[in-house]
């Protein structure tokens, strides 16, 4: 178990950083959601705060006072066990509590929690203060994501930041890196922090495959566009197919061509696209039907996981072939915290690795996102198997 000192500066420098992420949006970027996916940033600050609020200071701290008996309706995600909750599509809609007031709200939660860890030592409570670090951590790189949805839908297109780098060029050749076929070991082992998701430990057996030692670049996919490849059906999944028809795709996410050239959005401002970078904001259909369209697969979760460290991973999280569905002997917990993972092992994918909106001391290589197969508003790429 890690010190309670430890946790307490871990717990402060995590709230420092998420309110350092909305520093440079203007008090009109905190409301805006432009789709159903994309949370408010005020959002994010409230409900990271109310985590802590609801299943630490309530249940460990007898003498704290509850800021405000409204906020858990309003900043309640999605746990049944808590109560009821304002419906996601409306997260928009709340001109009130103002940005002033839920500053003030973090502010309120996090010196009661620093008062909390300064006097109890509690290993039950610390454990849940963990997974509130992580959650909080989750919820950063979901800001900055969402936060790029929000300025690359203004017309404007506004600039975030001149720091944040989002397209480093990739310079290694391509090539295959061949796996023996065998068991493996798959899943977390060691006493560092993970989700109950990647518990489980257990063996699988894979054949022989080959994985690309990098991801797709720019200018791979360009040649995909270029090959017609959203224009031909037999490279997609049926479903996969209709989104491309009924959402007329024919482009990674932030893509503009300007006179023949294409450009693409980055929380740096628009900019002609790197070739030589990894393609990113890509769906797992496209994803699929790139493969297709280069006679290659996506590798599984479990390919990827023995594979990993043979190359070098962190820019896009990676889209795999496998459906995202409970290990061997997965349970989930007691409460409401048994809502964070379990219910949602239905209808999505699996992608690993992290990107370049994860934050420090949240990455691992058994870590397991998932997310709908057409959702393409993070930092999603392509590493290609066969």
């Amino acid at each position: 178990m890690v010190s309670t000192d430890t946790f307490l500066d871990f717990f402060i420098e995590t709230r420092e950083h998420t309110e350092a992420i909305c520093k440079p949006l203007e008090i009109e970027d905190y409301v805006v959601q432009p789709i159903i996916d994309v949370s408010p940033p005020k959002w994010h600050l409230g409900h990271t705060t109310w985590f802590f609020e609801e299943f630490i200071l309530k249940s460990y701290d007898p003498s704290y006072q509850i800021f405000d008996e409204d906020f858990s309706f309003v900043f309640n995600s999605y746990y049944e066990t808590v109560g009821k909750r304002v419906v996601r599509a409306d997260r928009g809609n709340l001109s009130r509590p103002s940005v002033k007031k839920v500053y003030e709200y973090r502010d309120y939660v996090t010196k009661a929690m620093i008062k909390l860890l300064e006097s109890d030592t509690n290993a039950t409570l610390l454990e849940v203060l963990e997974i509130g670090i992580h959650h909080e951590k989750q919820h950063q790189e979901l800001l900055l994501t969402d936060i790029k949805y929000i300025l690359g839908n203004n017309p404007l297109l506004p600039k975030y930041s001149d720091t944040f780098i989002e397209y480093t060029a990739d310079k290694d050749e391509q090539r295959w890196l061949h796996m023996k076929e065998g068991i493996y070991k798959i899943g977390h082992n060691s006493t560092d922090f993970c989700f109950d998701n990647e518990l489980g430990r257990h063996k699988v057996y894979l054949h022989d495959y080959q994985i690309s030692n990098r991801l797709v670049t720019n200018a791979e996919y360009i040649d995909f566009i270029k090959e017609d490849g959203y224009k031909r059906f037999d490279l997609w999944h049926a479903a996969g197919w209709d989104w491309v028809q009924q959402n007329n795709v024919n482009s990674p996410l932030y893509w503009h061509e300007i006179d023949g050239k294409w450009h693409y959005y980055s929380l740096n401002g628009l900019t002609e696209i790197d070739l030589n970078a990894p393609v990113t904001h890509i769906s797992f259909f496209e994803a699929f039907a790139y493969a297709q369209f280069k006679d290659c697969r996506l590798p599984t979760e479990f390919e990827w996981e023995a594979a990993q460290h043979l190359f070098t991973w962190g820019q896009r999280w990676e889209w795999t072939e496998s459906a995202y569905l409970p290990y061997p002997n997965y349970k989930k917990v007691d409460g409401a915290l048994g809502e964070y993972n379990g219910k949602f092992m239905v209808n999505q994918k699996v992608l690993r690795g992290s990107s370049v909106a994860t934050p420090n001391k949240h990455a691992r290589h058994t870590y397991r996102n998932f997310f709908q197969t057409d959702l393409k508003w993070q930092f999603t790429g392509i590493r290609l198997a066969k």
